[in-house]
């Protein structure tokens, strides 16, 4: 992963949680990105995310030592879990069973069962979004770039072969990564307006089905 923006504290060696209490940080780090998912980063207290884990908030500052490595903590958490989907991405267009555009719609289902599996990811980047400065650079570092940088070249090598529609890879890494993360994300408000997001098996297939026409008519054999 990258370099830690030096502005943002990371969490302190000496005090991070050893692996007998491993579960017990990964579940406070989840707390942490639900609140900063809800309020945003200046809105959410430590104690408020204590109060929601049900843990002093004297462990949080023991463990992190401040609110900004807390939140880094989270950005790092979400790194690893998402670390096999951009490994993934990367092993697809070495795959020779697959054609390019094949690559790209595959690579785009294992983003959206991510994006399923746990939204809140979705929402909290939807939020962290918002930031300016370092937060941002983190954001942009840990989460955007390595994905980016392995899911445009399949965008790139599906466009030369005309099996997707030409047009600026940058700009349609981002409207369908965004486009598949906000909609889950924020399925409540679908919800008021659909029955969709009350059959998650229908729900991602309509959504997938949808984003894979934005990628053009796929060449007739």
């Amino acid at each position: 992963m990258s370099k830690t923006p030096t502005s943002v504290r990371a969490p302190r060696g000496r005090g991070r949680p050893s692996a007998d209490c491993a579960q017990g940080a990964d579940t406070l780090l989840r707390t942490a990105r639900r609140c900063f998912a809800l309020r945003g980063f200046e809105a959410t207290s430590v104690r408020e995310i204590a109060r929601r884990a049900e843990v002093d908030p004297a462990l949080i500052a023991h463990h992190f030592g401040s609110k900004e490595a807390l939140w880094l903590a989270v950005v790092e958490q979400i790194a690893r879990q998402v670390q096999p989907m951009f490994d993934t991405a990367a092993a697809l267009r070495r795959d020779p069973a697959l054609s390019p555009r094949q690559r790209v719609e595959q690579g785009l289902m294992h983003f959206s069962d991510r994006v399923f599996e746990d939204p809140d990811i979705g929402m909290f980047f939807s939020t962290a979004a918002t930031e300016e400065g370092e937060r941002l650079n983190a954001l942009v570092e840990h989460l955007v770039r390595p994905f980016h940088d392995v899911f445009v070249p399949l965008l790139d090598d599906a466009m030369a072969s005309g099996e997707v529609a030409p047009s600026d890879p940058h700009l349609l890494f981002t409207l369908l990564t965004q486009g598949i993360s906000k909609t889950v994300a924020y399925s409540h408000v679908l919800r008021a307006v659909s029955p969709l997001p009350d059959d998650p098996v229908r729900f991602k297939r309509q959504l997938l089905g949808t984003v894979f026409r934005l990628l053009g008519d796929p060449p007739q054999p």
